[in-house]
């Protein structure tokens, strides 16, 4: 038996200022389905979802829900259709506690001047969580949860609207393989309900496992809507990209070169104990690791975010003095963030002023900007990362996914890093831009840059690092090499039972 339709969104376009976003696109969406959305950056997803969820209009095209017109001219007008949307940018107030950020702006109130009551507040947002298997205490404040942790708070508060259809953004981007657990069981005991799921992640392992159809968006097209078990991982990536992908991962050789970077002994509180390891001329280093392992924290020291309590790091066997980020970006070293819109880029700037800001010492002349060497710098990095841009005029945040983070990757080329950190390289960009990402990362060790890189995902690791370095509970567990690299022996290390003495 067929379910019922409950979303139809017909012939929907929108245009933003030198780029269509969405041209003639559908999507139908039934009760009780998990509906996945697939595309590349750039390809619509997001476009679409905030045109449903009432943050964009569309310039033409019609919403059904019920199979009756609905004009969702703002989020009010959503929420009051049934439509809840997890973002995968988080939007919570870190000094409220997760019972106010479940219930902000819908707090439970009593007595005759209807002051809140957090008894109950508290309460309900409990049973929320527990119901959802979602381990997290609802007087618990924002600010102190990691951010798999905030990621559930936003999830708790969308099922707490009772939603008819909820769209899930790139949910399980933070979360570990037992939170992703957690998050499916949430996602099956939804369906039972009629709940409808619009799912978008550039994970195609969950769209086998969630899914029961897919939707296929390129270059703001519709393309396909099929059947999950209909098709398969290849036809959907030709799909998708409109061409075949030949061999994903670019890994570099192997090469003989001596230690650039050395991190010894470094120590800061419980998150990082006792930490050392080099980093060789000509190539890349991996970093794996479950969540809260370490990895960032270490590397913040490196980078001189942050101060280690013991220990030293040394460049080419000279101490590195780093009591903040220009000492180290001194020594030709840079660091791409995880958070490329929190931390890695000015999203209302334009590609010209990213680029250029962390090396404006290259392009300012006495007191003047020199137009024609930023213009030869900002063009070349262009060029050399393809950054898909009509101009190095445009908005960052008009970018797609993947071209912010070549832009982010730009910025730090500009300063001519002989080593380069990259933590989460990856992560939110779709399979075309991945493998750009690793041809230019190969492209870069080719030319001498030494590469440390911080990943979730087990296939980037194994394919692209020389050697592997694992982390648990901010201590250095492995060293793996050649043949040693492999999911078991990385995933051993990478636990408590796999810690070395």
């Amino acid at each position: 038996m067929e379910k019922t339709v409950l979303l139809e969104m017909r012939h929907v376009s929108k245009l933003f200022p030198g780029v269509k976003a969405l041209d003639d696109v559908h999507l139908e969406v039934r009760a009780g389905e998990v509906h996945f959305l697939l595309g590349e950056n750039g390809a619509g997803k997001s476009t679409l979802i905030k045109i449903l969820g009432g943050i964009h209009r569309a310039d033409a095209g019609e919403i059904y829900i019920d199979g009756v017109p609905r004009n969702i001219a703002d989020v009010n007008l959503a929420h009051q259709a049934g439509i809840s949307l997890i973002h995968q940018e988080l939007a919570l107030a870190p000094n409220l506690t997760v019972a106010e950020n479940i219930f902000m702006g819908e707090e439970p109130t009593s007595g005759f001047l209807r002051f809140v009551d957090y008894k109950l507040m508290n309460q309900k947002a409990q049973e929320i969580l527990d119901q959802y298997h979602l381990p997290l205490s609802a007087e618990a404040r924002v600010e102190e949860l990691a951010v798999a942790q905030r990621q559930m708070v936003e999830i708790a508060r969308a099922l707490s609207e009772k939603p008819r259809l909820i769209v899930m953004d790139e949910p399980t981007a933070s979360l570990s393989d037992y939170e992703v657990r957690l998050l499916f069981e949430a996602i099956r005991d939804l369906k039972r309900r009629g709940v409808g799921i619009i799912y978008i992640s550039h994970r195609m392992d969950e769209l086998f496992e969630i899914a029961d159809r897919v939707t296929v968006l390129r270059d703001g097209k519709y393309v396909v809507t099929k059947n999950v078990s209909e098709t398969n991982r290849p036809e959907l990536i030709r799909l998708m990209v409109g061409r075949e992908l030949a061999e994903m991962f670019a890994k570099p050789d192997q090469k003989e070169g001596h230690s650039l970077l050395e991190v010894r002994q470094v120590s800061r509180g419980k998150k990082v104990r006792n930490c050392s390891f080099a980093l060789k001329r000509g190539e890349i280093l991996g970093f794996f690791g479950l969540v809260g392992a370490g990895r960032t924290e270490l590397m913040r020291i490196v980078f001189g975010l942050d101060q280690p309590e013991a220990g030293e790091i040394l460049y080419d066997g000279r101490p590195v003095r780093a009591r903040y980020p220009g000492d180290v970006i001194a020594h030709k070293i840079a660091m791409v963030p995880e958070d490329r819109k929190g931390q890695g880029a000015i999203l209302m700037q334009d590609i010209a002023f990213n680029i250029t800001i962390a090396n404006l010492k290259g392009i300012i002349r006495g007191i003047r900007v020199d137009r024609r060497a930023e213009k030869r710098l900002v063009g070349g990095l262009i060029e050399k990362l393809r950054i898909r841009t009509p101009s190095a005029q445009q908005l960052v945040g008009n970018l797609s996914g993947g071209n912010q983070q070549k832009v982010v990757f730009a910025k730090w080329l500009a300063t001519g890093p002989d080593v380069l950190i990259l933590d989460e390289p990856t992560r939110g960009v779709d399979v075309g831009a991945k493998k750009e990402i690793y041809e230019i990362m190969k492209q870069l060790v080719d030319e001498g840059v030494s590469i440390i890189m911080i990943s979730s995902e087990l296939p980037e690791i194994i394919n692209m690092s020389n050697r592997v370095i694992t982390m648990y509970e901010g201590a250095i567990t492995g060293l793996l090499e050649g043949e040693a690299i492999t999911k078991e022996n990385i995933l051993l290390h990478a636990t408590k039972e796999g810690e070395v003495e």
